[in-house]
């Protein structure tokens, strides 16, 4: 029996258990003169049974899994077959999943000859392992069921215990998302403390020179600024937060302003569709877009105005394109926090003798302002987030510069760098890319608890 088997079985007996739940809590609320009532409805009862019966035993198997992995794999090593496993990790490693493919269906033939042999070997412990896991989940599963289905009577609190159930579920699901975040935080932590102590954390945030090529060279290790991260969160910035911003805030919040405002339904309902499908055109398009077409014409643009620096390859015709890409999240978002502004608001501005334009921007952009430095906000992570277009248009030299003719890079597009072929990943090299990571997100950490401040001012103010 296999784990997959297993699953099947348990939640069949859990539907099995739930339709002979709400059949029995049917009948004992009957008809006529005997009609009992019930504490709970029906299907609360066979929704009873349903949870008893397969949340231990999805429970047991969740758990059961990762062990049957260890399990399978110590029985298959130390078999007469697996005891010619080379003692290499790599090679052995290589093995044992090729092995494993075969048995597990995955793939029709092993290449390799001592893989072969350990095909029989791992489709034995597999089944005798999922016979086990599989089968006491299914006592459990039996077991929930029965149990359940004897606590069925009129004075049972079934709905209670469902919602018990449901609430315990909920709260799982956000310590899960919770304790996803503290992980990820924690391994980057862990590999930034690795890294400074290999660089100086000084040279590293307040250094000007990006060159981690020369840091692995025998006669350049530890050499000084090599690692200085500032100029990869200037052109992060200067592309995501500034370029882009500047595009993305008046062209999205004017669109929202008219989309809400000035058109007419008829018009709103074409234009609202088409501005949105900015947001999921993919990037590596929008990447070709600015290569191909905005970055010429940007350097096109500055030689004629007489900057003899312009490059094929600048900070502007990126972060313009990031810019149009990003209007649909700010567009969207103040489009629904306008039309969310009571009219009341807007009735009595009119009413006082204001014109539309000054309702606009005196009453309707004030009492919408959360909303729309929300969409804010989304943009600029958004922003700092994407690497393609960064790639394809602003190039990856490490630039400190304030001319948007020129060529920068960002982090994201760095990160991607610094973990892409084959690396030592204890080299300060690798290693950079977690303290990159950390310091990009303290960063936006930081201006979004700033935001939340501002965005909360503003709501008191106005309600």
């Amino acid at each position: 029996m296999s784990l997959l088997l297993g699953l099947v079985l348990v939640l069949a007996v859990a539907a099995t258990v739930f339709v002979v739940g709400r059949g029995r809590a049917s009948a004992l609320q009957g008809a006529g003169a005997g009609r009992q009532r019930l504490n709970s409805l029906p299907n609360y009862h066979g929704g009873f049974a349903f949870i008893w019966a397969a949340v231990p035993a999805l429970l047991f198997l969740a758990v059961w899994a990762p062990i049957q992995t260890g399990l399978v794999e110590q029985a298959v090593i130390a078999s007469p077959a697996g005891q010619q496993l080379p003692a290499f990790d790599l090679a052995r490693d290589s093995i044992l999943d090729e092995a494993r493919a075969v048995a597990t269906g995955g793939t029709d033939l092993a290449f390799t000859p001592l893989a072969r042999e350990l095909v029989p070997v791992y489709s034995q412990a597999l089944g005798k392992y999922g016979l086990i896991g599989g089968g006491f989940a299914l006592l459990l599963a039996i077991a929930g069921g029965v149990w359940a289905l004897s606590r069925i009577g009129v004075d049972l609190r079934a709905r209670a215990g469902v919602e018990r159930w449901l609430m315990g579920l909920l709260v799982a699901a956000s310590l899960i998302a919770i304790l996803t975040t503290f992980g990820i935080v924690l391994s980057l932590l862990f590999e930034t403390i690795r890294f400074f102590s290999k660089v100086p954390a000084t040279d590293f945030l307040f250094g000007l020179q990006w060159s981690p090529q020369t840091a692995i060279r025998a006669d350049q290790a530890g050499s000084s600024g090599a690692f200085g991260s500032v100029p990869l969160f200037w052109g992060t910035v200067f592309i995501g937060a500034i370029i882009a911003m500047v595009v993305a805030i008046p062209l999205g919040l004017m669109s929202a302003i008219y989309l809400t405002q000035y058109a007419a339904s008829r018009v709103r309902s074409v234009l609202k569709p088409l501005l949105e499908i900015l947001a999921g055109v993919p990037t590596v398009v929008y990447g070709y877009f600015a290569a191909l077409t905005v970055a010429p014409m940007v350097r096109d643009l500055g030689l004629a105005i007489g900057i003899s620096s312009a490059s094929s390859e600048s900070a502007l015709a990126a972060g313009l394109v990031m810019g149009v890409m990003i209007i649909p999240f700010v567009s969207s978002m103040a489009d629904d926090s306008i039309a969310a502004v009571p009219q009341a608001m807007r009735d009595g501005s009119l009413a006082l003798g204001a014109t539309r334009s000054e309702t606009i921007r005196k009453v309707i952009l004030p009492a919408a302002l959360p909303g729309v430095v929300g969409g804010v906000l989304l943009a600029v992570s958004r922003a700092i987030g994407e690497t393609m277009i960064v790639v394809m248009a602003a190039g990856l030299s490490a630039n400190l510069t304030a001319n948007p003719f020129g060529s920068v890079t960002t982090v994201t597009t760095q990160i991607v760098q610094l973990l892409t072929g084959d690396q030592e990943f204890d080299s300060p090299k690798t290693l950079a890319a977690f303290a990159l990571g950390l310091v990009l997100f303290l960063v936006t950490l930081f201006l979004n608890l700033i935001a939340l401040r501002v965005v909360r001012r503003y709501r008191e103010a106005y309600e």
